[in-house]
C-alpha cells in the first residue's frame, strides 16, 4: 500500500500565506503524477493542481498566479505554496498520488487523508 501523508493546513487570515506538503511513501515504483485537490464544505472536490513525473504543472483558473506546485522527486514529497489567500479557499486539501507499485505494470491512485485550510476575512 502506498501512503501520503499531507501537512501544512491551518487557519490564516486573507491575503496570507500556507505552504501544504504532501510525503509518498509505500512499495512505489515510479510516481507518474502528483495533485491537490479541495472540497468546500457543500460543494464537489475540484481539482486545484497536477505535476507530472516531467515537472510540468497545470492550475485550476481560480488559483493561477497564486499557488505554486513543486516537487522533489528524490523524497517523493511535493509543495503547493499558497499566497494572497481567499476566503473562497477555505477547503480540505487532499493529495493525490497516481503510481505504479512494485507489484504490477498497472498505474494507481491514492490519497492522503486530507488537510484543513480555512482563510478568515
Amino acid at each position: 500500500q502506498v501512503q501520503l501523508v499531507e501537512s501544512g493546513g491551518g487557519l490564516v487570515q486573507a491575503g496570507g500565506s500556507l505552504r501544504l506538503s504532501c510525503a509518498a511513501s509505500g512499495n512505489i515504483f515510479r510516481i507518474n503524477a502528483m495533485g491537490w485537490y479541495r472540497q468546500a464544505p457543500g460543494k464537489q472536490r475540484e481539482l486545484v493542481a497536477v505535476i507530472t513525473s516531467g515537472g510540468s504543472t497545470n492550475y485550476a483558473d481560480s488559483v493561477k498566479g497564486r499557488f505554486t506546485f513543486s516537487r522533489d522527486n528524490a523524497k517523493n514529497t511535493v509543495s503547493l505554496q499558497m499566497n494572497s489567500l481567499k476566503p473562497e479557499d477555505t477547503a480540505v486539501y487532499y493529495c493525490q498520488s497516481k503510481v505504479v507499485v512494485t507489484t504490477t505494470v498497472f498505474e494507481r491512485t491514492y490519497w492522503g487523508q486530507g488537510t484543513q485550510v480555512t482563510v478568515s476575512s
